[in-house]
């Protein structure tokens, strides 16, 4: 068999930070290969390298026997390689069809290949056909993926190299976009697939290789790697915030966020509205509003329907230029309750988030914190209420370090404000500092940080980025906690150690959490309850397993794909 990639002895540094270690790699034509590896282990590195994005330090990489190392890119596409980058990688101010203009760029002077690609490209994906004249932005996350590997697929290359296919989509689009790469790979396309989920790598890829430190660690069948439990190991969350669960809310254990809260002034008291709203008969009914608040603080364990009510989305509606994006939604969320909400990519559930959090005003509906009404409050106050959020994008301080950034989660914990006194450093400002670093040096470790803690934030992976972003949350201290996919773009076996960590974020610092994730073995083994969008409109509600059942979201979110669906998990 043919050789269609030869790696070796392989080194690239950005600046002063070394990342790959003399990697050695071949990749037979024809073939599909899982890349794996822990966090930061330098897979999307190597596929930068290998595509002309990064130039080598040292090292020789080879396409069809011919040198490429330290081409430029443009110079390297040319030669029926291709790549798909992390996240999303379109230009969402331009449509769909100038979108795939850009990628066959190398057709421009033949536009009867060019139409004939376009033609096999939107047969692949057929629904990017009817959205030709739609602005990319607006897609869903399934449709710019879909578009993404769209522009790839449109070059006809013989090298196509994959980073994290099912990043942040619904299990009924990974499972299509893997039947598209399996049919590339049939007609002798020779895949390169980095991907998270082991599960999803076995199911596509009989040959894997494993990265570690910028090493490979690992080179061989793909069901031999999953039995070797020295290298599938969570490194970032093992162990993250020992110690046994509180018996009591009032009783925390010591962990990393209970020493966090050092004397914040009480907010006001806001009048309560709690006026009586009812939900429309056609959507899934929640349980009735919580009795009167027991007189001893909720302990895990507790019935859900004895606690208080620590969140209420009442009624929601939302409409973007016409087009509804959510219709009647109603959640109640009682304390100490983890809900999830899934569905489709566009189904409205990032922003149902951010209609709770305050980013979007609702057409229709109210939201009330701890029965206060918070519609009218900004994000701010409803963050100093009690209320933290993480994002789907990670958004954090590219130019700050981790160290840096989990100090400014920390902000509002600083018992010293006053900018004078800061910037005269006064004993009690620097005291304060002191302090604020030291809590961040805690959150650092317990969340297997610590060699990242002067890292540049864009210096990072994308799951390291997760791992920071966790941290700023949980240095909010919130009493509502909102996840927005925690577990995208982590390794396996961190998604697999993030459930345990969750439920005792839950018990030690006592919040109510709502989570929208796609990995339903995480899912199933956390939340309480289930909520399932559809454009925009709740289709179902109750426990997970009732929920995942139905045939309803079967058919709009799960599909058939097990590798999809349990993407974490034994995958039984």
């Amino acid at each position: 068999m043919s050789t269609a990639l030869s790696i070796r002895n392989l080194e690239v540094s950005y600046g002063q930070t070394q990342v790959l270690f003399g990697v050695d790699l071949d990749v037979n034509e024809g073939e599909m290969l899982a890349l794996l590896g822990v966090n930061g282990a330098g897979k999307s590195t190597l596929l930068k390298a290998i595509c002309g994005l990064l130039a080598p330090t040292t090292g020789s990489i080879k396409l069809s026997g011919e040198e490429i190392a330290g081409m430029r890119a443009e110079k390297i596409a040319p030669k029926k390689i291709s790549m798909v980058p992390g996240g999303r990688g379109v230009f969402p101010t331009l449509t769909v069809s100038e979108n795939l203009r850009i990628a066959g760029w190398m057709s421009r002077k033949d536009r009867k290949q060019f139409s004939s690609a376009r033609d096999y490209v939107l047969d692949l994906f057929p629904v990017l056909r009817g959205r030709s004249d739609q602005m990319a932005g607006n897609l869903s996350g399934g449709e710019q993926q879909m578009l993404t590997l769209a522009q790839s697929f449109i070059t006809r290359p013989e090298v196509l190299v994959i980073d994290e296919l099912s990043l942040g989509l619904a299990p009924i689009i990974v499972g299509g976009l893997m039947s598209v790469v399996r049919s590339a790979n049939q007609l002798g396309t020779t895949v390169i697939l980095v991907e998270q989920s082991l599960n999803l790598a076995l199911e596509l890829c009989e040959r894997a290789v494993f990265m570690e430190k910028g090493q490979v660690k690992f080179d061989g069948r793909s069901y031999d790697l999953a039995a070797r439990p020295d290298l599938l190991r969570s490194v970032f969350l093992e162990g993250a915030m020992p110690g046994q669960q509180s018996s009591s809310h009032a009783e925390r254990i010591p962990s990393i966020t209970n020493s966090l809260v050092l004397g914040l002034p009480e907010l006001p008291n806001l009048p309560d509205n709690l006026e009586d709203f009812s939900a429309s008969n056609d959507a899934p009914q929640m349980e009735d509003p919580s009795p009167s608040p027991p007189s001893r603080p909720w302990r895990p364990g507790d019935p859900v329907k004895v606690r208080p009510l620590a969140l209420e989305a009442l009624n929601i509606g939302v409409s973007f230029g016409g087009i509804l994006a959510l219709d009647n939604v109603t959640l109640r969320l009682h304390q100490g309750e983890i809900i999830a909400v899934i569905g489709s990519n566009g189904a409205g559930k990032t922003t149902l988030f951010d209609v709770i959090s305050g980013f979007v005003r609702p057409d229709t509906g109210r939201v009330l914190l701890a029965g206060r009404n918070v519609t009218n409050w900004s994000p701010s106050r409803r963050s100093r209420a009690g209320l933290g959020r993480s994002f789907q994008d990670a958004l954090l301080f590219s130019s700050l370090t981790v160290r840096e950034t989990i100090a400014v989660s920390l902000d509002r914990h600083a018992y010293v404000r006053d900018p004078i006194s800061l910037a005269l450093g006064f004993p009690a400002a620097r005291d304060s500092e002191e302090d604020i670093l030291l809590r961040s040096d805690e959150l650092i470790r317990d969340t297997g940080l610590s060699d990242f803690s002067n890292s540049f934030l864009s210096e990072l992976s994308t799951g390291t980025r997760r791992m920071v972003d966790l941290a700023c949350s949980l240095a909010h201290d919130p009493e509502v906690l909102m996840l927005d996919e925690p577990a995208a773009g982590i390794a396996q076996k961190e998604t697999e150690a993030l459930g345990p960590l969750i439920l005792r974020i839950r018990d030690q610092i006592g919040a109510s959490i709502l989570i929208v994730e796609h990995d339903m073995p995480l899912i199933r083994a956390i939340a309480d309850s289930v909520l399932v969008l559809e454009a925009g409109a709740p289709i179902a509600f109750g426990t997970p397993a009732d929920v995942l059942s139905d045939s309803r979201v079967v058919a709009s979110y799960l599909g058939s794909e097990s590798a999809a669906i349990e993407r974490s998990g034994s995958g039984q």
